[in-house]
Protein backbone atom coordinates (compact mmCIF):
# COMPACT_ATOMS: atom_id res chain seq x y z
CA UNK A 1 0.00 0.00 0.00
CA UNK A 2 1.47 3.34 -1.07
CA UNK A 3 1.36 6.60 0.83
CA UNK A 4 -1.01 9.29 -0.47
CA UNK A 5 0.69 12.17 -2.25
CA UNK A 6 0.52 15.70 -0.86
CA UNK A 7 0.46 19.20 -2.33
CA UNK A 8 4.18 19.39 -1.58
CA UNK A 9 4.78 16.25 -3.64
CA UNK A 10 2.85 17.70 -6.60
CA UNK A 11 4.70 21.01 -6.33
CA UNK A 12 8.09 19.27 -6.29
CA UNK A 13 7.24 17.04 -9.25
CA UNK A 14 5.98 19.92 -11.40
CA UNK A 15 8.48 22.54 -10.29
CA UNK A 16 5.81 24.82 -8.85
CA UNK A 17 5.28 26.45 -5.46
CA UNK A 18 2.91 24.79 -3.00
CA UNK A 19 0.71 27.91 -3.00
CA UNK A 20 0.38 27.75 -6.82
CA UNK A 21 -0.60 24.07 -6.65
CA UNK A 22 -3.07 24.78 -3.85
CA UNK A 23 -4.72 27.61 -5.78
CA UNK A 24 -4.81 25.55 -8.99
CA UNK A 25 -6.60 22.70 -7.20
CA UNK A 26 -9.16 25.20 -5.84
CA UNK A 27 -9.78 26.55 -9.35
CA UNK A 28 -8.49 30.03 -8.52
CA UNK A 29 -8.76 32.68 -11.22
CA UNK A 30 -5.21 33.73 -10.32
CA UNK A 31 -3.80 30.59 -11.96
CA UNK A 32 -3.58 30.18 -15.74
CA UNK A 33 -5.76 27.49 -17.41
CA UNK A 34 -2.61 25.71 -18.62
CA UNK A 35 -1.18 25.43 -15.09
CA UNK A 36 -4.54 24.35 -13.66
CA UNK A 37 -4.77 21.62 -16.30
CA UNK A 38 -1.22 20.44 -15.58
CA UNK A 39 -1.80 20.30 -11.81
CA UNK A 40 -5.24 18.67 -11.96
CA UNK A 41 -4.12 16.00 -14.45
CA UNK A 42 -1.12 15.15 -12.26
CA UNK A 43 -3.28 15.06 -9.13
CA UNK A 44 -5.78 12.73 -10.77
CA UNK A 45 -3.05 10.50 -12.19
CA UNK A 46 -1.56 9.98 -8.74
CA UNK A 47 -4.90 9.89 -6.91
CA UNK A 48 -4.35 13.03 -4.83
CA UNK A 49 -7.05 13.67 -2.24
CA UNK A 50 -7.23 16.75 0.03
CA UNK A 51 -6.95 16.13 3.76
CA UNK A 52 -10.35 17.30 5.06
CA UNK A 53 -9.24 17.48 8.70
CA UNK A 54 -6.24 19.67 7.92
CA UNK A 55 -8.34 21.87 5.65
CA UNK A 56 -11.09 22.33 8.21
CA UNK A 57 -8.59 23.36 10.90
CA UNK A 58 -6.90 25.80 8.54
CA UNK A 59 -10.04 27.32 7.05
CA UNK A 60 -12.35 27.12 10.09
CA UNK A 61 -14.89 25.19 8.07
CA UNK A 62 -16.32 21.70 8.52
CA UNK A 63 -15.60 20.72 4.90
CA UNK A 64 -19.02 19.10 4.79
CA UNK A 65 -22.11 19.67 2.65
CA UNK A 66 -25.67 18.86 3.69
CA UNK A 67 -28.05 17.36 1.12
CA UNK A 68 -31.83 17.40 1.61
CA UNK A 69 -33.89 15.23 -0.76
CA UNK A 70 -37.21 13.43 -0.53
CA UNK A 71 -35.89 9.89 -0.93
CA UNK A 72 -32.53 8.31 -1.71
CA UNK A 73 -34.18 5.20 -3.18
CA UNK A 74 -35.71 7.32 -5.95
CA UNK A 75 -33.61 6.63 -9.07
CA UNK A 76 -33.38 10.31 -9.97
CA UNK A 77 -32.10 11.35 -6.55
CA UNK A 78 -29.69 8.43 -6.18
CA UNK A 79 -28.10 9.47 -9.49
CA UNK A 80 -28.05 13.14 -8.46
CA UNK A 81 -26.34 12.21 -5.18
CA UNK A 82 -23.70 10.28 -7.12
CA UNK A 83 -23.04 13.47 -9.07
CA UNK A 84 -22.89 15.50 -5.86
CA UNK A 85 -20.40 13.14 -4.26
CA UNK A 86 -18.20 12.95 -7.38
CA UNK A 87 -17.51 16.68 -7.14
CA UNK A 88 -17.51 17.04 -3.34
CA UNK A 89 -15.05 14.19 -2.81
CA UNK A 90 -12.52 15.60 -5.26
CA UNK A 91 -12.82 19.03 -3.67
CA UNK A 92 -12.26 17.68 -0.15
CA UNK A 93 -15.85 17.88 1.11
CA UNK A 94 -17.82 15.25 3.00
CA UNK A 95 -21.49 14.78 2.06
CA UNK A 96 -24.21 14.32 4.69
CA UNK A 97 -27.52 13.15 3.21
CA UNK A 98 -30.97 13.49 4.79
CA UNK A 99 -34.39 12.37 3.54
CA UNK A 100 -37.64 14.28 4.00
CA UNK A 101 -39.85 11.42 2.75
CA UNK A 102 -42.02 14.18 1.25
CA UNK A 103 -42.74 15.55 4.74
CA UNK A 104 -42.48 19.29 5.45
CA UNK A 105 -41.99 18.69 9.19
CA UNK A 106 -39.20 16.21 8.60
CA UNK A 107 -37.55 18.59 6.14
CA UNK A 108 -37.53 21.36 8.76
CA UNK A 109 -36.02 19.03 11.38
CA UNK A 110 -33.38 17.80 8.91
CA UNK A 111 -32.37 21.34 7.94
CA UNK A 112 -32.11 22.43 11.56
CA UNK A 113 -30.02 19.38 12.39
CA UNK A 114 -27.65 19.87 9.47
CA UNK A 115 -27.21 23.57 10.26
CA UNK A 116 -26.49 22.73 13.91
CA UNK A 117 -23.83 20.26 12.75
CA UNK A 118 -22.07 23.23 11.12
CA UNK A 119 -22.21 22.04 7.53
CA UNK A 120 -20.75 24.64 5.18
CA UNK A 121 -23.79 24.75 2.92
CA UNK A 122 -26.92 22.95 1.75
CA UNK A 123 -28.07 21.35 -1.50
CA UNK A 124 -31.87 21.18 -1.39
CA UNK A 125 -34.71 19.61 -3.35
CA UNK A 126 -37.97 20.54 -1.65
CA UNK A 127 -40.44 18.03 -0.22
CA UNK A 128 -43.89 17.60 -1.79
CA UNK A 129 -45.50 19.12 1.34
CA UNK A 130 -43.30 22.24 1.42
CA UNK A 131 -45.39 25.29 0.53
CA UNK A 132 -43.59 27.84 2.69
CA UNK A 133 -39.86 28.11 3.24
CA UNK A 134 -39.17 30.18 6.35
CA UNK A 135 -36.67 27.55 7.54
CA UNK A 136 -34.55 28.24 4.45
CA UNK A 137 -35.14 32.00 4.42
CA UNK A 138 -33.84 32.30 8.00
CA UNK A 139 -30.57 30.59 7.07
CA UNK A 140 -30.22 32.44 3.77
CA UNK A 141 -30.66 35.84 5.43
CA UNK A 142 -27.75 34.99 7.73
CA UNK A 143 -25.54 34.39 4.70
CA UNK A 144 -25.70 30.59 4.83
CA UNK A 145 -24.93 29.08 1.38
CA UNK A 146 -27.90 27.23 -0.15
CA UNK A 147 -28.36 25.91 -3.69
CA UNK A 148 -31.70 24.46 -4.83
CA UNK A 149 -31.94 21.75 -7.48
CA UNK A 150 -34.81 19.99 -9.25
CA UNK A 151 -37.62 21.16 -6.90
CA UNK A 152 -36.86 24.80 -6.33
CA UNK A 153 -38.37 27.99 -4.92
CA UNK A 154 -38.36 31.43 -6.51
CA UNK A 155 -38.62 33.11 -3.09
CA UNK A 156 -34.89 32.90 -2.37
CA UNK A 157 -32.28 34.52 -4.59
CA UNK A 158 -29.54 31.95 -4.99
CA UNK A 159 -28.22 29.45 -7.54
CA UNK A 160 -30.74 26.91 -8.87
CA UNK A 161 -30.26 23.90 -11.13
CA UNK A 162 -33.23 22.39 -12.96
CA UNK A 163 -34.16 20.60 -16.16
CA UNK A 164 -36.44 22.03 -18.82
CA UNK A 165 -39.54 20.48 -17.27
CA UNK A 166 -41.87 22.31 -19.64
CA UNK A 167 -40.14 20.93 -22.74
CA UNK A 168 -39.81 17.42 -21.28
CA UNK A 169 -43.55 17.32 -20.60
CA UNK A 170 -44.37 18.92 -23.96
CA UNK A 171 -42.26 16.35 -25.82
CA UNK A 172 -43.85 13.43 -23.93
CA UNK A 173 -47.39 14.65 -24.64
CA UNK A 174 -46.57 15.46 -28.27
CA UNK A 175 -45.15 11.96 -28.73
CA UNK A 176 -48.43 10.46 -27.50
CA UNK A 177 -50.39 12.70 -29.87
CA UNK A 178 -48.11 11.76 -32.78
CA UNK A 179 -48.73 8.11 -31.89
CA UNK A 180 -52.49 8.60 -32.28
CA UNK A 181 -53.62 9.23 -28.70
CA UNK A 182 -55.96 12.17 -28.05
CA UNK A 183 -57.48 11.47 -24.62
CA UNK A 184 -54.35 11.92 -22.56
CA UNK A 185 -54.51 11.96 -18.76
CA UNK A 186 -51.84 13.52 -16.56
CA UNK A 187 -50.76 12.05 -13.21
CA UNK A 188 -48.50 14.37 -11.25
CA UNK A 189 -47.23 15.27 -7.77
CA UNK A 190 -48.21 18.01 -5.33
CA UNK A 191 -49.70 21.10 -7.02
CA UNK A 192 -47.30 23.62 -5.48
CA UNK A 193 -44.04 21.89 -6.49
CA UNK A 194 -42.13 23.76 -9.20
CA UNK A 195 -41.71 20.59 -11.26
CA UNK A 196 -45.45 19.85 -11.09
CA UNK A 197 -46.37 23.33 -12.31
CA UNK A 198 -43.86 23.32 -15.17
CA UNK A 199 -44.70 19.81 -16.37
CA UNK A 200 -48.43 20.56 -16.22
CA UNK A 201 -47.88 23.64 -18.39
CA UNK A 202 -45.89 21.63 -20.93
CA UNK A 203 -48.66 19.02 -21.09
CA UNK A 204 -51.34 21.70 -21.56
CA UNK A 205 -49.33 23.50 -24.25
CA UNK A 206 -48.90 20.34 -26.33
CA UNK A 207 -52.65 19.69 -26.18
CA UNK A 208 -53.43 23.28 -27.17
CA UNK A 209 -50.94 23.27 -30.05
CA UNK A 210 -52.71 20.22 -31.45
CA UNK A 211 -56.22 21.67 -30.96
CA UNK A 212 -57.06 19.11 -28.27
CA UNK A 213 -59.38 20.53 -25.60
CA UNK A 214 -58.04 20.17 -22.09
CA UNK A 215 -60.18 17.84 -19.98
CA UNK A 216 -59.66 18.85 -16.34
CA UNK A 217 -61.09 15.49 -15.19
CA UNK A 218 -58.00 13.82 -16.72
CA UNK A 219 -55.60 15.50 -14.26
CA UNK A 220 -54.72 13.75 -10.98
CA UNK A 221 -52.46 15.01 -8.19
CA UNK A 222 -50.63 12.59 -5.91
CA UNK A 223 -49.40 14.67 -3.00
CA UNK A 224 -46.75 12.13 -2.02
CA UNK A 225 -45.32 11.71 -5.51
CA UNK A 226 -46.00 7.99 -5.72
CA UNK A 227 -44.37 7.12 -2.39
CA UNK A 228 -47.76 6.02 -1.07
CA UNK A 229 -48.92 3.39 -3.56
CA UNK A 230 -52.56 3.42 -2.46
CA UNK A 231 -52.78 7.14 -3.27
CA UNK A 232 -51.45 6.52 -6.78
CA UNK A 233 -53.62 3.45 -7.30
CA UNK A 234 -56.75 5.42 -6.35
CA UNK A 235 -55.79 8.12 -8.87
CA UNK A 236 -55.32 5.58 -11.68
CA UNK A 237 -58.54 3.74 -10.83
CA UNK A 238 -60.50 6.99 -10.84
CA UNK A 239 -59.17 7.73 -14.33
CA UNK A 240 -59.95 4.35 -15.88
CA UNK A 241 -63.44 4.36 -14.38
CA UNK A 242 -64.32 7.62 -16.11
CA UNK A 243 -67.16 7.29 -18.64
CA UNK A 244 -64.88 8.78 -21.30
CA UNK A 245 -61.80 6.82 -20.30
CA UNK A 246 -58.35 8.17 -21.27
CA UNK A 247 -56.46 6.28 -23.94
CA UNK A 248 -53.06 7.34 -22.55
CA UNK A 249 -51.40 8.57 -19.35
CA UNK A 250 -48.47 10.95 -19.06
CA UNK A 251 -46.97 10.69 -15.56
CA UNK A 252 -44.70 13.37 -14.16
CA UNK A 253 -42.32 11.57 -11.84
CA UNK A 254 -40.05 8.56 -11.39
CA UNK A 255 -42.08 6.70 -8.77
CA UNK A 256 -45.34 7.81 -10.36
CA UNK A 257 -44.41 6.25 -13.68
CA UNK A 258 -43.39 2.84 -12.35
CA UNK A 259 -46.39 2.76 -9.99
CA UNK A 260 -48.76 3.68 -12.85
CA UNK A 261 -47.51 0.65 -14.78
CA UNK A 262 -48.05 -1.56 -11.74
CA UNK A 263 -51.54 -0.17 -11.07
CA UNK A 264 -52.70 -0.50 -14.68
CA UNK A 265 -51.56 -4.12 -14.79
CA UNK A 266 -53.27 -4.85 -11.47
CA UNK A 267 -56.53 -3.44 -12.86
CA UNK A 268 -56.21 -5.76 -15.85
CA UNK A 269 -55.47 -3.27 -18.61
CA UNK A 270 -53.01 -4.13 -21.35
CA UNK A 271 -50.38 -1.52 -22.24
CA UNK A 272 -50.47 0.01 -24.82
CA UNK A 273 -53.48 -1.81 -26.34
CA UNK A 274 -55.94 -0.58 -23.71
CA UNK A 275 -54.04 2.48 -22.52
CA UNK A 276 -50.62 3.92 -23.37
CA UNK A 277 -48.13 5.15 -20.77
CA UNK A 278 -45.30 7.70 -20.95
CA UNK A 279 -43.56 9.24 -17.96
CA UNK A 280 -40.55 10.88 -16.40
CA UNK A 281 -38.24 8.13 -15.15
CA UNK A 282 -34.52 7.67 -14.59
CA UNK A 283 -34.85 4.00 -13.72
CA UNK A 284 -32.28 1.87 -15.56
CA UNK A 285 -34.91 -0.90 -15.72
CA UNK A 286 -37.57 0.83 -17.84
CA UNK A 287 -36.46 -0.87 -21.05
CA UNK A 288 -36.48 -4.27 -19.34
CA UNK A 289 -40.05 -3.98 -18.06
CA UNK A 290 -43.01 -5.54 -19.84
CA UNK A 291 -43.85 -3.54 -21.80
CA UNK A 292 -40.67 -1.47 -22.12
CA UNK A 293 -41.55 2.02 -20.93
CA UNK A 294 -41.30 5.20 -22.95
CA UNK A 295 -39.52 7.57 -20.57
CA UNK A 296 -38.37 11.16 -20.26
CA UNK A 297 -34.90 10.95 -18.73
CA UNK A 298 -33.25 13.76 -16.78
CA UNK A 299 -29.46 14.35 -16.56
CA UNK A 300 -29.56 13.71 -12.81
CA UNK A 301 -25.83 13.00 -12.37
CA UNK A 302 -24.93 16.21 -14.20
CA UNK A 303 -27.49 18.16 -12.15
CA UNK A 304 -25.84 16.96 -8.95
CA UNK A 305 -22.40 17.93 -10.24
CA UNK A 306 -23.45 21.41 -11.39
CA UNK A 307 -25.32 22.13 -8.14
CA UNK A 308 -22.30 21.08 -6.08
CA UNK A 309 -19.90 23.22 -8.08
CA UNK A 310 -22.17 26.23 -7.54
CA UNK A 311 -22.50 25.55 -3.80
CA UNK A 312 -18.74 25.26 -3.37
CA UNK A 313 -18.42 28.53 -5.28
CA UNK A 314 -20.71 30.15 -2.69
CA UNK A 315 -18.88 28.55 0.23
CA UNK A 316 -15.40 29.49 -0.94
CA UNK A 317 -16.13 32.98 -2.26
CA UNK A 318 -14.09 35.66 -0.48
CA UNK A 319 -16.85 38.21 -1.05
CA UNK A 320 -20.66 37.95 -0.85
CA UNK A 321 -22.06 36.60 -4.12
CA UNK A 322 -24.76 38.92 -5.45
CA UNK A 323 -25.31 37.62 -8.99
CA UNK A 324 -27.02 34.25 -9.39
CA UNK A 325 -28.18 32.10 -12.26
CA UNK A 326 -30.68 29.34 -12.89
CA UNK A 327 -28.96 26.55 -14.83
CA UNK A 328 -31.40 24.70 -17.09
CA UNK A 329 -30.41 21.25 -18.36
CA UNK A 330 -32.16 19.34 -21.14
CA UNK A 331 -34.16 16.12 -20.97
CA UNK A 332 -34.25 13.23 -23.46
CA UNK A 333 -37.23 11.10 -24.43
CA UNK A 334 -36.67 7.40 -25.14
CA UNK A 335 -39.57 5.92 -27.13
CA UNK A 336 -40.46 2.32 -26.38
CA UNK A 337 -43.30 -0.20 -26.45
CA UNK A 338 -45.60 1.41 -23.85
CA UNK A 339 -46.53 4.20 -26.26
CA UNK A 340 -46.63 2.28 -29.53
CA UNK A 341 -48.80 3.85 -32.24
CA UNK A 342 -52.52 3.11 -32.13
CA UNK A 343 -53.76 0.73 -34.84
CA UNK A 344 -56.30 2.81 -36.70
CA UNK A 345 -57.27 0.44 -39.49
CA UNK A 346 -59.02 -2.06 -37.21
CA UNK A 347 -62.54 -1.98 -35.89
CA UNK A 348 -62.88 -0.28 -32.52
CA UNK A 349 -62.53 -2.73 -29.63
CA UNK A 350 -65.09 -2.99 -26.88
CA UNK A 351 -63.77 -1.43 -23.70
CA UNK A 352 -62.39 -3.96 -21.26
CA UNK A 353 -64.23 -4.06 -17.97
CA UNK A 354 -62.12 -2.84 -15.08
CA UNK A 355 -62.39 -3.68 -11.44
Amino acid sequence: MYEAITIKDIAKALGLSTSTVSRALRGSYEISPETKKLVIEYAEQYNYRPNPIALSLKERRSRSIGVVVCEIANNFFSQAINGIESIAYNRGYHVIISQSHESYDREVVNVEHLASRSVDGLLVSLSAETDHIEHFKNLHEKGFPIVFFDRITEEIETFKVVVDNYKGAYDATQHLIDSGYTKIAHVTSSQHLSISKERLEGYKAALADNSITLNESYIRYCNHGGMIYDELEDAVKSLVHLKDRPDAIFSAGDRLTISCLTALKAIGLKIPDDIALVGFSNSPLVELLSPALTAVKQPAFEMGQVATELLIKLIESKRPVTEFEKVVLQTDIFKRESSASKITDKKPKTKKAVS
